[in-house]
């Protein structure tokens, strides 16, 4: 049995195809790890959810910014954005299912030395503590009034701090597990990056970078940032390789690190 993390999706179902081809994946002995991101800006969002939901426990994922936003979209308490490829979701026979099957995954997944998370982690997390806060999230997703809950991401997210609450402690999480590229030395994130490493702005770094985290007993495994590439180091695994931009899709096998790239079928419109 293998585990291949793989880097973001975002609908390009024809790529996904073709890595898992290259791999020679059989969901009776493989296991897939997907960094989130499964939707949104290519071409077949709706097939890609509806083969990862059939994949069972072949298949674990966790929610990126995408995903959420289409949640919201779901939920009526977001509007559409310029680029968004999800009309085909949102109109389909089976949107209910593959709604509540994508509200009910993780924000953040750790297993024996490995963490997955979408964007990254406050520099004060340890494992543990990540999780034990992803759980909070989790649990407005999952509950009856998740539409309602969903309408506290819009707007600015604080500085973390343990005392947040409500919608403001909402958007601080999700700036780290969904969001975060770079922070300052104090592990804030810088909001609007998202170049390249060497164009971050004077202060900032990437999040994985910041000296002695917490999180350090794992090793981080992640995508969203398609400016970074692939990166790998001692306590990270960075796997979006820009598979939506017309670059490549990724994927890395756990117990040995080793990589497979597939060139992209398609790109962004």
């Amino acid at each position: 049995m293998a585990i291949w993390a793989i880097g973001d999706v975002q609908g390009c179902m024809s790529s996904l195809e073709r890595l898992l081809d290259r791999l020679g994946y059989d969901r009776d002995r493989d296991r897939l790890w997907l960094v989130g991101d499964l939707v949104n800006r290519g071409p077949r969002s709706l097939d890609v959810l509806r083969w990862a939901r059939a994949q069972g426990d072949a298949v674990t994922c966790v929610l990126g910014n995408h995903d959420l936003h289409l949640l919201a979209r779901a939920a009526g308490v977001a509007g559409e954005k310029k680029r968004d490829t999800l009309d085909a979701v949102l109109a389909a026979p089976d949107r209910d299912a593959l709604v509540d099957w994508l509200r009910a995954r993780p924000l953040v997944h750790v297993e024996g030395e490995w963490l997955m998370v979408h964007a990254g982690l406050h520099p004060r997390w340890s494992a543990a503590r990540a999780r034990a806060l992803a759980s909070e999230l989790e649990d407005g997703l999952r509950g009856d009034d998740w539409r309602g809950w969903l309408g506290q991401l819009a707007g600015k997210a604080p500085a973390w701090r343990d005392d947040l609450a409500g919608g403001e402690r909402v958007r601080a999480l999700l700036s780290y597990f969904a969001r975060v590229r770079t922070c300052d030395a104090a592990g804030v994130p810088h909001p609007e990056f998202d170049g390249p490493p060497a164009d971050a702005p004077a202060g900032y770094r990437p999040w994985f970078e910041l000296s002695s985290p917490a999180w350090a007993s794992h090793t981080a495994v992640f995508g969203h940032w398609a400016a970074l590439g692939l990166s790998l180091g001692p306590l990270h695994c960075g796997l979006d390789s820009g598979c939506v931009w017309g670059k490549s899709l990724t994927a890395l096998r756990l117990h040995d690190r080793a990589v497979v790239q597939v060139k992209a079928v398609e790109a962004a419109s």
